[in-house]
């Protein structure tokens, strides 16, 4: 059951994002590798969100096959990430459009790539920034709206860090695109200050990483529920992308190295399915030192809107 029979949701919820999106609840699953597909996508966007189906981990046609699944699995909005740095193929807008796909987040490249063809086709396009810059530069190209990620979130960043709380009323105050609020965010306090600072909606990324429907390994669902705020390192700040990750044995000793540690990354599916948590390097934002259980998708998104909520109530009252 999805929560579009729902009649208490919050006023706020009624927006530029929720519109574009399809969705009652302007919740958006980030497009982590490998982790992003049917599986959990299906769950958020069941649950009144929108899942989306990632393209960073360059295995494409897997990801064509995760996005003909989505079909079978939900009749609710979902979108696709197209991650450019990582998509070889030319022609993986023409298929995302010709899956009849509506929403679509660029990102890992120039916003002028792909926005103006899949503008053109009908589908509304959000191009995630680090930075004030690259917010005018992909408003200049003519997207719709921004995916706006501060520094605390986790996997590839920017390698000129800029929190969240910064970050966001900073693009707010010089755009008037809708904002997609990402890094950070993990219930509904911190989406009620995402609001706040000017978002309309939020992306989360390691709270779904840990989510039951998530595909990866339990051990990294608990190392993620064991972690303390201060267990992410920041990675490859000499590069691009940086990268956010869990603090590990093999993620601590790339923190002063001055290659760049893309080389190192190691074995993605020993380290996602096998549950050998020093195989490769485990992506995860700061919010990790905030995530006590695991929870289903549909308890977290649930206990999200519940809290937002009250947040709201409680800073009128």
């Amino acid at each position: 059951m999805t929560s579009s029979s729902r009649s208490d949701l919050p006023a706020a919820f009624n927006n530029r994002v929720s519109r574009d999106l399809g969705v009652d609840i302007p919740i958006v699953q980030a497009p982590m590798g490998w982790i992003a597909r049917s599986q959990l996508a299906s769950a958020v966007s069941q649950a009144g969100g929108c899942g989306i189906i990632e393209t960073s981990s360059g295995e494409l046609d897997a990801v064509k096959d995760e996005i003909r699944l989505m079909r079978d699995l939900t009749d609710q909005p979902f979108g696709v990430n197209i991650a450019q740095a990582f998509v070889r193929d030319p022609g993986i807008a023409e298929f995302v459009i010709d899956q009849g796909v509506k929403f679509v987040t660029t990102s890992a490249g120039s916003p002028t790539k792909y926005t103006s063809i899949l503008k053109d086709a009908g589908l509304t396009v959000y191009h995630v920034v680090p930075t004030l810059k690259a917010a005018l530069k992909a408003v200049d190209a003519g997207v719709d709206g921004l995916v706006v990620e501060g520094s605390e979130g986790g996997g590839f960043k920017s390698p000129t860090p800029v929190a969240t709380m910064v970050l966001l009323p900073l693009v707010r105050s010089k755009v008037d695109v809708p904002i997609i609020a990402a890094g950070g965010i993990t219930d509904g306090a911190t989406m009620a200050a995402a609001f706040a600072l000017g978002a309309e909606g939020v992306q989360m990324g390691t709270r779904m990483v840990s989510a039951a429907e998530s595909p990866v390994h339990d051990n990294w669902k608990q190392a993620i529920v064991d972690a303390a705020e201060t267990d992410t390192l920041f990675l490859n700040q000499r590069h691009s992308p940086a990268l956010r990750a869990l603090r590990t044995d093999r993620t601590t000793s790339l923190v002063d190295v001055e290659h760049n540690v893309f080389g190192d990354f190691g074995d993605a599916q020993a380290l996602y399915f096998g549950g050998d948590m020093n195989a490769a390097i485990a992506l995860s934002g700061q919010v990790a030192g905030r995530i006590e259980s695991v929870e289903s998708v549909a308890d977290i998104i649930s206990s999200t809107v519940s809290e937002f909520s009250d947040t709201v109530a409680r800073l009128a009252g």
